[in-house]
């Protein structure tokens, strides 16, 4: 292969795949950041957005920037920006959440696996993927957090009392699908 003074323009695409890449991701985390703060009030326990955006970047980002996406707010709340509904560092990320926040980036890839491979073309399909990355989220906190105060307490705590609030936000990311399909495949015929 010859040296050329431009980039081939596969070269070229990489790139810029891999800037489309980080500006999602980018974009991604400050909506995981916000989603953070935003508390539903009257509810019995403390409920963010955060696991409702965490599923709609997975169904609409795709493996590499749903990954890059949580994996970039991670490392900002490491970091010790206030990206998380409270507290950042590593030592808060070591605490009660750390589960829930690593539970983020399993759902994320999991979910974005799953709509690449096509088990989303179903609203049941589209269901049964939001139950299971959800489930990761839930079920990677009780892990973590059973080290820290035991499995029974952990699963009163940890579990039992969100269960209704992720089930709101399975349903509203499950209903929001077709909203989005409609919504992109007239932009499609709008090109």
């Amino acid at each position: 292969m010859i040296a050329t003074l431009f980039a081939s323009s596969a070269e070229l695409n990489a790139r810029q795949n891999l800037i489309r890449t980080g500006v999602l991701a980018l974009l991604g985390s400050a909506l995981l950041a916000v989603s953070a703060k935003v508390q539903v009030p009257f509810w019995p326990v403390p409920m963010t957005m955060q696991a409702l955006v965490v599923l709609l970047i997975g169904a609409h980002g795709g493996v590499r920037v749903a990954g890059a996406t949580v994996l970039a707010y991670l490392l900002e709340g490491a970091a010790g920006l206030p990206v998380f509904s409270t507290g950042a560092g590593l030592a808060y990320m070591a605490g009660p959440t750390g589960g829930y926040l690593l539970g983020f980036l399993v759902a994320a890839l999991v979910s974005a696996f799953a709509f690449e491979k096509g088990f989303g073309k179903s609203l049941f399909g589209v269901a049964a993927i939001f139950i299971v990355a959800d489930a990761l989220i839930l079920g990677l906190g009780f892990a973590w957090l059973s080290t820290l105060i035991g499995a029974e307490k952990a699963l009163a705590v940890g579990v039992m009392p969100f269960l209704p609030a992720e089930a709101l936000k399975v349903a509203l990311a499950t209903a929001s699908m077709p909203l989005a399909r409609a919504f992109l495949q007239r932009s499609v015929k709008a090109d």
